[in-house]
């Protein structure tokens, strides 16, 4: 393959290729960096545009097995249905472009990027946008403007751009950024929790004693102020990277096709119509919608209207109406400092947190914030029952043990429509919550899943699922080292003017200019995600945008704290879990011969018990606190023995042995050293012997020879 252009960017090196391969598309780009190899396309269907009032793009992010030398696993032998981190990563690089394409464009468009070679360092989804803005800007569609990816990590401290999987591992940060040269359009931030050692010293605990290191965990939630300061040097990449791009890409650009754009629908005759004879009519049906994302009012309104003007095109009015009110929403923002609702721009409507509400499930949280409900319900497994998954980058299968499921009922707005699968967004909205309370778990070997449920929806819907997630956690007594909340922010801007709202509802979501959820401890963010529908927004008025999250974020982790001492448990059906430590020397023990000893605990006291051989830990679990209490004396009898000598034993050896267990064909007789040895019914006496029990019973001393050896089998005779 020759490449036409060869960057060096940080930390990296990308080539591109842009003339030998799927020519008849309307853009493409092959892309290489290290090994990885990518393909991105852009076709438009130029025959028809759309009526309606949106770009009809569609994103699709492909990866092929072959691309890491491996087959597909399970049943069917070829690549299925796109995996969660292939719809995540089409879902970000749809909410980087889509901003770039002119207003009015309407022709169906579809962008395809498929991975061809893996290397597994590479930052698949930094490539994946890479690829696709430069297909995009080569195309004859008529965009001149470059979008970049960049990936920021902290290790030990200091901040790496465009890490490789490696270092990211390491990290405590992992924020995405795309961008043009000017504009920041898309962030995605989570921190990653981990663990700190503390040297405590002993002295003011027992004067005897010195120092010695405490490990806990630690969420790692970044400051604001830090936050600003490492975006400012992200932004720095982008503009460096794109203006790269835009100067190498430029001579391989095809001959722009000109397209007709869907022209201002709007009838200004209309509108002034609506605005000077329904002004009124117009801020109920805001009044109306401030409760609620179904609304019938405006509809109504547009009934009552053509049944005056019958001659009136009911889509040209629609448009009117929605005009005079998205400016009348924007007007009474930005004039009056007041939204629709009647709230301040500061405001958070009022909270209500229910726990355990459900009696059969583990813990349980009913959230309600205004009109938005989430009910989220935890249940608690072992390490096994974690969610499996394969990713290019990675050898061999990984197990995910902390799941956030998001499901979006149409219900909760109010509309007619059958529960479906799982959407890009209700996907997106999990994947958010999961990153915003997974930085502040510790798992030690459980397996954690969160389902919400939304049962109710005007606005962030996410945000109720972070909040009512957090207090499920607390429901199921699982320990956390932060209280984390999430708050919507939004805004609305007209030249200078600007106003920033704290917990959005659905009709500032839809007439504002950005969508901005930010989610964490009162003391840092774990987790953002930030979509701007302006040109761009400057990192002064984002500062603003992060402190006044934080206040709201506060404010609705005292009520959450509140909430948290009237919890009670379910202990049921809650199950409960005891960690500890033992010699390592001892597990053999607490183990037995073919696992002999730790089934009957498991059997007797009703729980399953996990070993970390090497480190000595202990995790007992079970459905109450009397089995797992008895389970750990048990095992804590059995280290306290005093430790006996393994014996080697020879063939003709004599010893006096205790009979621990008769069955029909013998008894099992434990040796000295704890071993256990068979003796078989023939040779328990010289004469016939019909049962075993006729000369044996269960803790009698026998003497007996060693006959032989099976493997690890120890044959025994009574003498």
């Amino acid at each position: 393959m020759k490449y036409d252009v060869s960057l060096e960017l940080t930390n990296k090196v990308e080539q591109y290729s842009f003339k030998d391969v799927a020519k008849q598309a309307n853009g493409s780009a092959w892309v290489k960096c290290g090994n990885a190899v990518v393909l991105a396309t852009v076709v438009v269907d130029e025959t028809q545009s759309v009526d309606e009032d949106f770009l009809p793009l569609t994103v699709q992010y492909i990866e092929k097995t072959y691309a890491a030398g491996k087959i597909p696993g399970g049943f069917f032998k070829r690549e299925t249905k796109p995996s969660d981190f292939e719809t995540l990563t089409s879902r970000i690089v749809d909410r980087s472009l889509r901003p770039l394409f002119p207003k009015g464009f309407g022709y169906p468009t579809q962008i395809t990027i498929m991975v061809f070679s893996v290397d597994k360092e590479a930052d698949l989804q930094v490539m994946a946008l890479n690829a696709a803005s430069s297909a995009l800007f080569v195309s004859n569609i008529d965009i001149n403007k470059s979008v970049s990816a960049t990936r920021v990590a902290k290790i030990d401290g200091e901040i790496v751009l465009n890490p490789t999987l490696s270092q990211l591992n390491n990290s405590t940060l992992d924020l995405y950024l795309s961008g043009t040269k000017e504009d920041l359009l898309m962030i995605e931030m989570r921190s990653m929790g981990g663990e700190e050692v503390e040297i405590v010293d002993e002295v003011m605990i027992d004067p005897t004693m010195g120092t010695f290191p405490i490990s806990k965990h630690v969420s790692n939630a970044m400051s604001e102020d830090e936050l600003i300061n490492v975006l400012e040097i992200a932004q720095k990449n982008l503009f460096e990277a794109n203006s790269m791009y835009e100067e190498s890409f430029l001579p391989y650009q095809k001959e722009i096709t000109k397209l007709d754009l869907k022209a201002n629908q709007l009838n200004e005759m209309m509108v002034e119509f609506v605005r000077d004879n329904h002004m009124q009519d117009i801020k109920e049906a805001m009044n109306q919608m401030a409760k609620s994302e179904r609304s019938t009012a405006l509809r109504t309104l547009r009934k009552n209207i053509l049944k005056e003007n019958i001659e009136w095109e009911e889509s040209e009015l629609k448009l009117a109406i929605e005009k005079v009110k998205k400016e009348q929403v924007r007007s009474q923002i930005l004039d009056e400092r007041v939204r629709a609702d009647g709230r301040a721009l500061t405001e958070v409507r009022p909270i209500s947190i229910d726990t355990n509400v459900l009696p059969s499930a583990h813990s349980s949280c009913l959230f309600t914030r205004g009109q938005t409900q989430a009910l989220v319900v935890l249940t608690m497994g072992g390490v096994k029952d974690g969610q499996m998954y394969e990713s290019l980058t990675d050898e061999g299968t990984k197990n995910e043990n902390f799941m956030v499921h998001y499901n979006f009922p149409g219900f909760s707005v109010g509309e007619a429509s059958p529960v479906m699968g799982v959407k890009r967004r209700e996907l997106g909205h999990g994947n958010l919550a999961k990153r915003a309370l997974e930085p502040v778990v510790n798992l030690e070997g459980d397996t954690i899943r969160l389902v919400s449920e939304i049962l109710e929806s005007n606005g962030s819907s996410s945000m109720a699922t972070v909040c009512g997630g957090y207090m499920a956690l607390c429901a199921a007594d699982i320990p956390t080292s932060d209280v984390i909340a999430g708050v919507a922010m939004g805004m609305v801007s007209e030249g200078d003017k600007y106003a920033i709202l704290t917990d959005i509802m659905g009709l500032e979501d839809h007439d504002g200019d950005m969508d901005f959820k930010v989610t964490g401890s009162k003391d840092g963010i774990t987790a953002m995600q930030m979509d701007i529908k302006l040109g761009g927004i400057s990192l002064d008025v984002l500062k603003e945008a992060l402190y006044q999250a934080k206040d709201g974020r506060s404010h609705i982790i005292d009520i959450m704290l509140e909430a948290k001492k009237e919890i009670e448990f379910n202990d049921g059906v809650l199950p409960t879990t005891d960690f500890f430590h033992i010699d390592p020397s001892f597990i053999g023990d607490i183990i037995g011969q073919a696992g002999k000893t730790i089934r009957e605990i498991i059997e007797k006291f009703e729980v399953a018990i996990d070993i970390d051989k090497k480190a000595g830990k202990v995790k007992i679990t079970g459905k109450n606190k009397t089995g797992i209490a008895g389970a750990k004396e048990h095992i804590e009898g059995i280290v306290s023995k005093p430790k006996v000598q393994k014996i080697k034993y020879e063939v003709g050896q004599k010893y006096e042995g205790t009979v621990k267990r008769i069955v029909d064909f013998g008894a099992f007789v434990e040796l000295p050293d704890g071993t256990d040895g068979l003796l078989h019914i023939s040779k328990i006496s010289k004469d016939r012997v019909q049962n075993v029990s006729d000369i044996l019973s269960e803790g009698q001393k026998v003497t007996v020879e060693i006959l032989e050896f099976k493997g690890n089998k120890i044959s025994l005779s009574m003498i």
